[in-house]
């Protein structure tokens, strides 16, 4: 299968104005740590709900890349944020790919089971045309971003995108992806590298329209045994890292196994990223023991304890940043913001990264 890297946009220089989140991930311990919040464009901002209604489908939001544009923008205009992540979904790779994907209110993104046949249907050579209107919203993102916010691009790692293509849904188990792979190990294989080749050739055109980071969300990391780990998440992140590196070689990648549990450790050694994205089930002291001394993290407060607020939220905040003090550190939710949450406890958590 060939994938045609992105070749009629430059590659983006660094603003000469330090972007201090870009500057954590590389490496570089800052004096407070930067802040952004996983899915901070989302449905518990009422003008995040006002487009999405006259949007049409959550689909053609994704791809309208004014509305996409102005969606990633508007938490920067609420919050103090030191980044803006790019608004769109995991699942537009398979959607680029001609596996049909339907978002349905109630029952989350839908898609045709897919079987040998569908794998062989998938329609490589036309991916990323089909993705060029996300790539125009990170280029208006950029365009309009102030020169010290970094901007954040990602995609689904492999395996998460997989479960989702061979079940035709989500599920709290992804039973049936993991039958798939043990029973017809070529066939997913086949699937997996079609998956590794369209996230490198993806990430490098996100990067070359203007994202500063991107991240691997490997949002299905848990209930694998630690053998289908190294396989299914380990082995095709490295591909990934190595793929972007080879075109991008500064190319700053966070890798966000969540339920990577005891192979968080392995992951961060072997894959490659420059920053470990850490749940919020996994403890700080453990994460500490199980990385590299000089690998950043990312994480990892309870989007719970957002809803919550309150005291035990800034004594929470307070643990995670000192937790976390030794290295440089990204702070974020454990896994994204959930809509019940309230407007002016998103403020005070941003007042306390700032005043840490």
């Amino acid at each position: 299968m060939y994938f045609r890297l992105a070749e009629n946009s430059k590659m983006v220089t660094m603003a000469t104005m330090k972007k201090p989140l870009l500057e954590a991930v590389k490496g570089k311990r800052q004096k407070r740590p930067p802040i952004w919040i996983m899915r901070q464009a989302g449905r518990y901002l009422p003008e995040y709900r006002e487009i999405r209604e006259r949007a049409g489908s959550f689909l053609d939001l994704c791809y309208n890349p004014r509305l996409a544009a102005e969606v990633s923008l508007q938490p920067l205009k609420r919050f103090d944020l030191d980044g803006a992540i790019l608004f769109s979904d995991i699942l537009v790779v398979p959607d680029a790919l001609g596996q049909r994907v339907e978002f349905v209110q109630g029952d989350g993104p839908v898609l045709p089971p897919i079987d040998q046949e569908g794998i062989a249907r998938l329609e490589t050579d036309l991916f990323l045309a089909r993705l060029s209107p996300v790539l125009e919203t990170i280029a208006l993102i950029k365009s309009r971003l102030e020169a010290d916010k970094t901007l954040i691009g990602f995609c689904g790692s492999p395996w998460t995108v997989a479960t989702y293509m061979i079940a035709g849904k989500g599920s709290t188990d992804q039973a049936k992806a993991r039958l798939f792979a043990l029973r017809k190990p070529a066939l997913f294989a086949e699937l997996m590298n079609i998956l590794v080749q369209a996230s490198i050739s993806y990430l490098v055109a996100q990067l070359r329209a203007g994202a500063d980071v991107v991240q691997l969300f490997e949002s299905w990391a848990l209930n694998l045994d630690e053998k289908c780990f190294r396989s299914y998440v380990i082995g095709p992140n490295t591909k990934v890292v190595e793929g972007v590196r080879a075109a991008v070689p500064d190319a700053a990648i966070i890798g966000f196994p969540r339920g990577a549990a005891g192979m968080l450790g392995e992951y961060g050694r072997e894959t490659g990223v420059n920053m470990m994205g850490i749940d919020y089930a996994t403890p700080v002291s453990f994460a500490v023991d199980a990385l590299p001394e000089d690998m950043g993290v990312q994480g990892n407060l309870d989007p719970l304890r957002l809803v919550a607020g309150g005291a035990q939220l800034e004594r929470r905040v307070e643990e995670v940043i000192l937790g976390f003090s030794e290295r440089p550190h990204v702070f974020n939710l454990g896994h994204g913001i959930v809509p019940e949450t309230p407007i002016a406890h998103v403020s005070s958590l941003v007042e306390a990264v700032r005043g840490a």
